[in-house]
């Protein structure tokens, strides 16, 4: 397929002006909801207990006694 200068081109994913800041304003939000979605359900995860005691073992052998 050749194309000559003047023949018409694909159009551009998003409209351009209001119409495609607004969509692409909507997707970078439903990005954001899904993301602070799935880090609220990490956060809130117990710590394991192997790396509980890891931790503890990390403060007895700290020069200081592992107090700040």
């Amino acid at each position: 397929m050749n194309e000559t200068p003047n023949s018409p081109r694909r159009k551009p994913p998003f409209p351009p002006g209001e119409a495609g800041l607004e969509e692409s304003r909507l997707r970078q939000q439903a990005i954001g909801v899904k993301l602070r979605h799935m880090f609220d359900e990490v956060v809130n995860e117990p710590v394991p207990d192997e790396f509980l005691a890891i931790l503890r073992r990390a403060d007895q052998d700290a020069p200081d006694g592992g107090d700040e």
